[in-house]
């Protein structure tokens, strides 16, 4: 279930509130992925992102896989569903750093600007996807929920279809995207004629025989 609800508002802890924190969530961490306090306030961790991705991302041909569709030295490709990423960032890093981080973590061409970064919850038996703004702490967020992600997990997404910044795509991208288009165009038109095909030949059978003389 997706909402846009009110954002939980941020609450200040002190540098002993926040070490109590620290420490009860490396106590619950059952993947070595553990939180550190420095001296000066500031603490370091380590965060999942989900990547849900519908349309193609551009990334340099050299590091491209899978369904592909070239132009120049870019390619535009579908990133696997339910591909997840880990990243070590700090209580400072911003919910846009994440995106940037993410991106040029695999090699990713495209703006940032159109991507957003959700978190994903449980309340009530039911699970909400809330959007995050730009200047949201993921980390923070982290420690707050403690290290279940089941109880709390991020997903990185393509902004909705009304939000798209079709200004942030360059000429060779959109050219990408309609190759691709293209070439599922017609594979579903393939798909079609075959399945059309078949239908019309069990009709014309079944009128061969019922017209068949006895």
């Amino acid at each position: 279930k997706d909402v846009q609800k009110e954002r939980e508002p941020h609450v200040y802890l002190s540098k002993e509130e926040v070490k109590e924190k620290i420490q009860s969530y490396n106590s619950s961490v059952t993947d070595k992925l553990k939180m550190t306090l420095n001296a000066n306030g500031i603490y370091t961790g380590f965060i999942k992102v989900q990547m849900e991705l519908c349309r193609p991302i551009t990334v340099q041909s050299s590091q491209s896989q899978g369904r592909c569709a070239h132009s120049n030295n870019e390619t535009a490709f579908y990133l696997p569903d339910g591909c997840v990423n880990t990243l070590h960032i700090s209580s400072t890093n911003t919910v846009r750093e994440v995106i940037e981080a993410l991106l040029k973590k695999f090699f990713v061409a495209d703006n940032p600007a159109k991507f957003a970064l959700y978190k994903r919850c449980h309340k009530e038996d039911q699970v909400y996807t809330c959007k995050l703004s730009d200047q949201e702490h993921p980390l923070y967020l982290r420690l707050v929920a403690g290290p279940r992600t089941e109880m709390l997990s991020f997903v990185l997404r393509e902004h909705e279809t009304g939000e798209v910044m079709w200004e942030a795509f360059s000429i060779p991208e959109l050219q990408n995207f309609l190759r691709i288009l293209d070439k599922e165009e017609n594979e579903q038109l393939q798909i079609l004629k075959k399945r059309y095909a078949a239908y019309r030949d069990k009709l014309e059978e079944a009128l061969g025989g019922v017209w068949k003389p006895g």
